[in-house]
């Protein structure tokens, strides 16, 4: 079991470790440090660091545009956890009493794949689109085998970058496109491996763990199935396909060039559907690190309907200041049990 998640609960002295292009800042910035907030998410949204420095004596540095920040965050006496590397995009000096707040975002997101790209590919899959894209950013490609056989007949990456691309065929396909430690990643929207593959541990949460909660459903997103149109060209006509069941439909706007891309687009959105029928937040009185987008997640001591769901990581925001280290946890429905 990942110590973070078993062993957190037993100590109240959150740690950290900072280093700015190599240079190990902690020490220096200890008795400074107002706060500290890192907000992770799963999709093409680059995760975002945001740190508030005390100034009021006038002797820091605002560090360069483009800085690169390293940042471990744990727990005393344990183990630090690697939350990745990032870059200062955003720095802001006020005043009085002065303080210094610095914004990063993920170096990997900001970097790669932001160039403007033109391409056709046809008669091929997911996982050949995905593989040729992390070729032309010096990224080895990791998809999921429930996605990379995916046949694509034809599509076209016109005067797009290839991360807006690859977010609208991620969205295409009910999937996420992202990357991580050198790694272009495609992974279902509703999986739970990591991006090197790995299996993440689903983990239970109790009522005790958070400071507080909010469930909401509601009955708009209880569609029974999914339409998307699409147009035949041999027989000159409009057909459909639907995904679920008639009784209480939800129809799509666009018309698809081929039935393929009219089921695929269907699939997708009832996945949303599906996800959104429920959601859950819940904040964590003693913060953890370790946690993922996409861990697998039970909760226990709730209302029945809650506890009874079964639930999925979409976004983490760790806050680490005064009053310790906490972590707020966005959950959305894996699927019905």
């Amino acid at each position: 079991m990942n110590e973070h998640l078993q062993t957190a609960q037993l100590y109240d002295a959150p740690a950290y470790a900072l280093t700015v292009d190599g240079r190990d800042i902690t020490a220096n910035v200890r008795a400074r440090l107002m706060s500290l907030t890192l907000t992770e998410s799963r999709g093409d949204e680059a995760d975002q660091l945001d740190i508030e420095l005390d100034d009021t004596d006038g002797q820091m540095n605002l560090p360069p545009k483009g800085a690169e920040i390293a940042l471990q965050l744990g727990w005393r006496d344990f183990r630090l956890v690697d939350k990745g590397l990032f870059e200062v995009d955003e720095i802001e000096h006020s005043g009085a009493p002065d303080r210094i707040s610095i914004r990063a975002r993920s170096a990997e997101m900001r970097r790669q794949l932001r160039t403007r790209n033109e391409r056709s590919w046809h008669d091929t899959t997911l996982g050949a689109i995905v593989g040729d894209i992390a070729r032309r950013n010096n990224l080895a490609p990791r998809v999921d085998a429930a996605l990379a056989d995916i046949k694509v007949a034809h599509i076209d990456q016109t005067n797009e970058s290839d991360l807006h691309f690859l977010t609208r065929l991620a969205k295409k396909h009910d999937a996420v496109a992202t990357v991580k430690k050198g790694r272009l990643v495609f992974l279902p929207i509703n999986g739970t491996r990591s991006s090197s593959g790995e299996e993440l541990e689903a983990i239970t949460l109790t009522r005790a763990a958070g400071d507080n909660h909010r469930y909401h459903t509601a009955d708009r997103h209880s569609y029974s199935g999914v339409r998307a149109y699409w147009h035949d060209k041999d027989r000159a006509e409009k057909r459909s396909v639907l995904v679920g069941t008639e009784d209480n439909e939800k129809r799509l706007k666009d018309t698809y060039g081929s039935e393929a891309d009219a089921m695929a687009a269907a699939r997708a959105e009832q996945g949303r559907v599906e996800r959104g029928k429920a959601t859950m937040e819940l904040t964590l009185a003693m913060g953890q690190p370790g946690l993922m987008p996409q861990t697998p997640v039970t909760l226990s001591g709730f209302k029945p309907q809650i506890d009874a769901t079964q639930w999925l990581v979409v976004k983490l925001t760790h806050t680490l200041g005064d009053g310790g280290m906490t972590t707020r946890i966005e959950l959305e429905t894996q699927r019905s049990r």
